[in-house]
């Protein structure tokens, strides 16, 4: 089995040695996706409602990339620095599946890159 890395510029450069994603098989394997803007570079960290819908945008516009989409999203994991958050999260996160949501763990950490609040990892199936 091949592997293929995934890259656009629609989502932020990595902010360390991995890819946003790499392709093997019939699935994508998406890294975490930290609040950064691609347009500006910038850090999204003014609500938690923004910075949780940057992080999908983000994953959205790396898995169409791969050749998948939100909707064939098998497994997600959300890292957040405070689970009193995740009513919050949980809210806009939902805006970003008409059905059939994904898996999903949620796990409280102590800090995350570039002092965001929420990461989110995901695998999904290739479409087509």
């Amino acid at each position: 089995m091949e592997k293929r890395i995934v890259r656009t510029g629609n989502a932020p450069d990595p902010v360390g040695p991995y890819s946003q994603a790499v392709v093997a098989g019939q699935f994508v394997y998406c890294s975490g996706q930290l609040a950064i803007d691609p347009s500006t570079g910038e850090v999204v960290t003014d609500t938690i409602e923004h910075e949780t819908a940057q992080v999908m945008d983000n994953l959205k516009a790396v898995l169409e990339a791969a050749g998948s989409s939100l909707a064939s999203a098998v497994k997600m994991t959300i890292y957040v620095t405070n689970l009193a958050d995740f009513g919050r999260i949980n809210t806009v996160y939902g805006t970003y599946f008409d059905e059939n949501p994904p898996a999903r763990a949620t796990v409280e950490v102590s800090g995350l890159a570039l002092g965001v609040n929420v990461e989110i990892d995901c695998v999904a199936l290739l479409e087509g």
